[in-house]
């Protein structure tokens, strides 16, 4: 365990953002799985989920929980799946 004040309050922040991040990556992997599911049951809400799962994923790369590349890549797959129907 740190010592050090500078390095307690350093592990505290860690504990906070480890946390934080998270709670977006479960968010975007549920978004990701609702459209799948609108893709396999052929759901009219697609687009709309799809809309919802792609500001989910964009957010999570500005916060920096995921990286931009990974981000685009997501979303360019599910687009892939809601067109290919």
């Amino acid at each position: 365990m740190a010592n050090h004040k500078s390095a307690l309050k350093r592990a505290g922040q860690n504990a906070r953002r480890r946390l934080r991040n998270r709670m977006v990556q479960t968010r975007v992997k549920n978004v990701v799985k609702e459209v799948r599911l609108a893709v396999a049951d052929n759901a009219e809400d697609k687009a709309e989920k799809m809309n919802l799962a792609q500001s989910a994923i964009d957010k999570a790369a500005k916060k920096g929980v995921l990286h931009k590349r990974t981000a685009a890549r997501k979303i360019s797959r599910l687009t892939k799946q809601i067109n290919a129907q």
